[in-house]
């Protein structure tokens, strides 16, 4: 559960920040880190691109996602 909600929040962050470069073309993570090359504008991209890899998982196991919702 921990792991889901991490990887649904850090996801959620970078969509946020995607629909802000889509939309005002500002990017908010390469900005609060001073540049997209910084180590923590990388780290935060890096981490967000992990979140959607294990979401992935949870979209295909619905043994997952209904543990997920059980344990609340």
């Amino acid at each position: 559960m921990v792991l889901f909600r991490t990887a649904l929040v850090l996801t959620i962050i970078g969509a946020l920040n995607w629909l802000s470069i889509g939309l005002f073309r500002y990017d908010f993570v390469s900005d609060l880190f001073g540049g997209w090359d910084t180590a923590g504008a990388r780290t935060i991209f890096t981490l967000v691109g992990i979140a959607g890899i294990v979401l992935i998982y949870y979209l295909f196991d619905r043994n997952a996602v209904e543990q997920n919702n059980a344990s609340k």
